[in-house]
């Protein structure tokens, strides 16, 4: 048999009631039968005060213990005043007494009086140690002692019989605690494991690729910080199930309308309906480029996504990369009635960094900003020193909607989607940027330019200046 969780928390919360309970039981059945007898010892010494009282009474009327000698019977007739307390129900005791033949009562036959000599005057002598003294005292004088053997148990059928209710009391009511304490222990382990319950069971449903799933969250203790982790991380993987299948749909469509063009000029040329004429070959090549750019783009990506992108940084000056970026594009932003304005800093600005992987980053900004830039247009590049090294790149129409902004860092993201792959790419350019910039501990964001087109900032920490 398979204990579940269930059973196990109700077996545990019933187990630690049921040693309580026991534990409770067996110190309170100790306690009555410590407690009961030091009751009824208290009871007797009160009792054996009062005869001490009525011994030196009788002592001061006769000043000798012969009174008790000549008629020992006075000795009993005081314990029965004593036992009864009232001087009727003393003689009718003493009758009682008379009849059964014995002396009367457990309390005189543990008792003892001493004349002031420690002379036995009346009752069964024993150790001294076994018994307590009372001196007793006349005037000031001590005339003798009174001894009683204390009592270590009962023995008295009275005594005994209400002891033994008492106990059966305490086991009722252990028995019914216990009982209660199951029916709780019950209802709290269902309580506490239903959570884990549903957490279990979404779980599994979460593993079976249901990410829509979500528990729900009913307390603020730590399974509701459970339940709200579990909901989060569903949230997180439905998401990321989201962007893969968009992913692939994206890349099957860039990947299918270059493959299409390709097919069609190639059947067009086994069909004879064209020449292997330059021009042909020519677009062929554009077409194998153009796959070639992407699928360098997607590995480039890819490799940046798994930080397995080789950096080797070392100091270099931020000032030397960016004219290196710009230099092979003079003519293109020139051909396309582009002003181009760049304002460097007289002074190098050095940043720990890897050389080639800045090369390429501000290569494919300022690709893009060729592309997305219509002639005759702007594009500003300044190179800013501060607490950071700062680059802005700023460009003219058309500009990309405010909301779109934060998207243009996204992979496989155009603006306009109906854009053919020769003015617009791949959409992969800036998410390569962005995976080079967090690559080297900076920052980069876009922004609307004054010019009317996107304004690209780019942060990078000095060397030897805080991160």
């Amino acid at each position: 048999m398979t204990f579940r969780i269930h059973h196990r928390l109700f077996l545990t919360l019933l187990a630690a009631s049921g040693v309580v309970v026991l534990c409770m039981f067996f110190i309170m059945q100790w306690s009555m039968n410590r407690g009961f007898v030091r009751y009824v010892n208290t009871v007797e010494e009160e009792r054996i005060e009062r005869l001490a009282a009525g011994l030196e009474q009788g002592w001061a009327e006769t000043r000798s213990w012969a009174f008790l000698k000549e008629d020992p019977s006075a000795w009993v007739r005081l314990f029965a005043m004593v036992q009864g307390g009232d001087p009727e129900e003393a003689r009718i005791a003493m009758e009682r007494w008379q009849e059964r033949g014995r002396p009367p009562g457990a309390l005189l036959r543990r008792s003892v009086l001493l004349d002031a000599d420690r002379n036995v005057i009346l009752g069964q002598s024993r150790r001294e140690e076994e018994m307590i003294f009372r001196p007793l005292t006349v005037d000031g004088r001590v005339i003798g002692f009174l001894g009683q053997v204390s009592r270590q148990d009962l023995s008295n059928i009275h005594e005994l019989r209400f002891v033994q209710q008492q106990k059966l009391t305490m086991t009722l009511v252990a028995a019914v605690v216990l009982l209660v304490s199951g029916v709780l222990s019950l209802a709290l382990a269902h309580r506490l494991v239903r959570p884990l319950k549903e957490m279990a069971s979404a779980t599994h449903r979460l593993a079976a690729g249901e990410y829509a799933v979500r528990v729900p969250i009913s307390s603020s203790d730590e399974l509701g910080q459970l339940a709200r982790d579990f909901n989060e991380l569903a949230l997180t993987l439905e998401k990321n199930e989201k962007a893969r299948r968009g992913w692939v749909a994206d890349i099957s469509h860039e990947l299918r309308t270059p493959l299409s063009v390709l097919r069609g000029e190639i059947e067009a040329l086994q069909d004879g309906l064209r020449r292997p004429t330059p021009d042909a070959l020519r677009s062929l090549h554009t077409e194998v480029m153009q796959l070639t750019r992407l699928v360098e783009d997607l590995y480039q990506l890819s490799l940046s996504d798994l930080g397995a992108l080789t950096y080797r940084k070392a100091p270099v000056d931020l000032v030397e990369i960016v004219e290196q970026a710009v230099d092979p594009l003079w003519d293109d932003f020139a051909r396309k009635e582009i002003h181009f304005q760049m304002r460097l800093p007289d002074e190098a600005v050095v940043v720990f960094a890897d050389a080639e992987r800045l090369h390429q980053l501000f290569a494919n900004l300022l690709e893009n900003a060729l592309k997305y830039t219509d002639g005759p247009g702007t594009v500003k590049l300044s190179l800013e020193k501060g607490a950071w090294a700062t680059v802005h790149i700023l460009d003219s129409a058309p500009g990309v909607p405010e909301e779109e902004m934060g998207k243009l860092f996204d992979r496989l993201y155009r603006v306009e989607n109906s854009r053919n792959r020769a003015t617009g790419g791949a959409g992969l350019g800036l998410a390569i940027c962005r995976n080079i910039v967090e690559g080297h501990a900076g920052a980069i964001e876009a922004r609307p330019s004054p010019q009317g087109g996107v304004w690209i900032t780019v942060k990078f920490p000095l060397m030897g200046g805080s991160v």
